[in-house]
């Protein structure tokens, strides 16, 4: 078992890289989430996951322990390989991955590639236990808070208007969060500054 590589990035492709160590090339396959904040010519290290097949041995890596760990659970559930997985993790960061399952985004799950609706609500039902609420309280000011649905009826309701148009509860949250002094504005005020944020 390979538990890390440290090396220099070769090529980075869409969803793969190639770190030079030592003067051997390792190909592995990483989140666009990872690929995007790699350069070539950069020292990484990547912690990996090796996957073994009958016909294949795949390496798997990430830029934290974290992510590593998410990616086990994801690979964990029936339906789902290491390739899709990697799908999630390239839609979602790991906390957007934490507040969809908590708040039961099943929509925003089913963006990744490959993951349909089914497999989007059994990743929920097979996660929920597994994520705490407090992992996701102290992440960035741009990132939603589950407990906003509960704390501002506000917020809420302006976020379920939001869901009727289509958008999941994920991307209203972000959105509504962005708006500056949400906090104390109606619904119609939340609705009409929320969808500017809207891409």
């Amino acid at each position: 078992m390979i538990a890390y590589i440290k090396g220099i990035v070769e090529t980075i492709d869409c969803e793969e890289v190639v770190l030079d160590k030592d003067g051997i090339g390792f190909r592995i396959f990483t989140s666009q989430n990872v690929t995007n904040k790699l350069r070539i010519h950069d020292s990484v290290t990547l912690f990996t996951y090796m996957n073994v097949r009958e016909d294949d041995i795949s390496l798997y890596g990430f830029l934290t322990k974290e992510e590593q760990s998410v990616f086990k659970l994801l690979i964990g559930i029936s339906g789902i390989g290491p390739k899709g997985a990697l799908s999630v993790l390239s839609t979602l960061t790991v906390d957007e991955l934490r507040i969809a399952v908590l708040s039961e985004d099943y929509k925003a799950i089913a963006k990744a590639n490959g993951i349909g609706a089914k497999t989007a609500q059994r990743v929920v039902i097979d996660l929920k236990d597994k994520f705490k609420l407090e992992d996701v309280l102290d992440t960035a000011d741009d990132t939603a808070n589950v407990n906003e649905l509960k704390e501002n009826d506000n917020v809420s309701e302006a976020a379920l208007a939001l869901t009727g148009l289509g958008y999941s509860n994920l991307e209203a949250l972000r959105a509504i969060k962005k708006v500056k002094g949400y906090e104390n504005m109606s619904v119609e005020e939340l609705l009409k500054n929320s969808l500017k944020n809207m891409i």
